[in-house]
């Protein structure tokens, strides 16, 4: 491979992205790309625990956010020095829900750590998970519990109420540990000697890559032992919350079956035990 054909590959995809990572496997020492064409390596975080890591997030999605902030400077009032309010795109969504996070990708860290990792994190699909998930579970639980659970008319054994709400609680929680939680974000790698480690060379985020990781299309990132995105947790699915997630389908179908089994128990009774 000569040097003029190292360079070229080491440009990033600007073709349309999915979850298919484009990689470029290396010779470790065999190779002459130039590091110019590099991105930066995030490992300067672990020397210094006050810079923050720099994750491998989409090249084509940060050029679109420089230009973004280039065109909202360049509408700025020369005179009030003021920026305006709304662009009309999704990106005022963000901007007024998500106002105190840092955006990775199509993530948003709502609390992190002093080196960037977060503790807190919503997905790309979280208007989803709290509009829709959210009040689906709660509404009906709720009306379950108001008119069976907790109603004396209904023929229910008071300890019936031990056995439901915990089941609740923990869908909720385990929602919550699924939604929130960082679902294995990969740094920023540039480091060429990681391919004679296995590693790949991934165009859509200008980074190395293992074996395991893959790139996120709607996160915009890449992500350890990547699964799939699920829009009712509102996150991508991969290393650190796949535990959750499984906990979460399991649990929030026992609920899901034990409300029907008590609507249909109730009418039962009403119509034909109380009669």
């Amino acid at each position: 491979m000569t040097t003029t054909e190292a360079a070229t590959d080491a440009q990033p995809n600007t073709s349309t992205e999915n979850n298919c990572t484009n990689d470029i496997p290396h010779n470790g020492g065999n190779d002459n790309r130039d590091n110019q064409s590099q991105p930066t390596t995030s490992n300067s975080a672990d020397a210094n625990p006050n810079v923050k890591k720099i994750y491998a997030v989409s090249v084509r999605w940060e050029r679109e956010q420089e230009r973004l902030r280039q065109e909202l400077d360049a509408a700025t009032d020369p005179v009030t020095n003021k920026r305006p309010c709304f662009t009309f795109t999704i990106e005022d969504f963000h901007k007024y829900f998500c106002c105190c996070a840092r955006r990775v990708g199509s993530f948003f860290f709502l609390l992190e750590r002093k080196d960037g990792s977060p503790i807190i994190a919503a997905g790309p699909c979280w208007p989803f998970c709290t509009l829709v998930t959210v009040p689906l579970i709660l509404v009906l639980s709720t009306l379950v519990m108001v008119f069976i659970v907790f109603n004396k008319n209904s023929g229910m054994p008071w300890w019936f109420a031990l056995i439901y709400c915990p089941i609740l609680a923990f869908v909720l929680i385990a929602l919550f540990c699924v939604s929130c939680r960082d679902p294995g974000l990969m740094e920023r790698v540039a480091d060429e000697e990681t391919a004679e480690q296995g590693w790949f060379w991934n165009e859509q985020v200008g980074s190395y890559r293992p074996a395991g990781a893959m790139y996120c299309r709607e996160g915009k990132a890449l992500i350890m032992d990547f699964d799939h995105v699920c829009p009712w947790t509102g996150t991508a699915i991969g290393r650190n919350n796949m535990l959750q997630f499984r906990l979460f389908v399991f649990s929030v179908n026992v609920l899901c079956y034990l409300s029907v089994g008590l609507v249909i128990w109730f009418v039962f009774f009403v119509n034909f035990i109380n009669k």
